[in-house]
């Protein structure tokens, strides 16, 4: 168990070459010798998370066939296989709901931005309409004061009016 879990550990801290390494490594132990262990060696490899070569859907499927058939596995391999699968099948659950989110939030984003420059070109004609109507306002209110201006002037004047 011991070289399981340190390599494990030590795959996604190390570089790259590191890694490629590691991961190399118990790729060909699994395709060259594929006994159980090398097997599970590799699906390990696989499900771990943190470096490039990762894969959890290979990951996946490697596990759910070393524990089809339990009695080749040792105990703890079992129980660690086991663990690890639930591990991962929990990712790409999340996986798959993240990449849900990000497909909908655009649509939910650009859905709530047509509305909103719907509405601000709702309120942009309604102020054109209101400004119309102050600058009309205020029109007949400078004529309605210009004629009474010229009423104030021609009573001071004494001029006689004519209705």
């Amino acid at each position: 168990m011991a070289p399981l879990l340190e390599m494990m550990s030590n795959l996604p801290q190390g570089d790259p070459a590191r890694q490629a390494e590691i991961f190399q490594q118990a790729k060909d132990a699994a395709e060259l010798q594929p006994t159980t262990s090398n097997r599970l060696r590799y699906a390990l490899a696989l499900a771990t998370p943190g470096y490039s070569g990762a894969d959890p859907v290979a990951a996946q499927r490697q596990l759910a066939e070393l524990l089809a058939r339990p009695e080749t596995l040792l105990p703890v391999e079992r129980l660690l296989a086991a663990v690890e699968l639930k591990e991962v099948e929990q990712r790409l659950v999340l996986q798959a709901e993240n990449a849900r989110m990000r497909d909908t939030v655009p649509n939910h984003t650009d859905d709530k931005l047509q509305a909103i420059n719907r509405r601000l070109a709702a309120e942009t004609d309604e102020n054109a309409k209101l400004r119309k109507a102050l600058d009309e306002a205020r029109a007949k209110l400078e004529a309605v004061t210009h004629i009474e201006q010229r009423s104030v002037t021609d009573r001071g004047s004494g001029a006689p009016r004519t209705p």
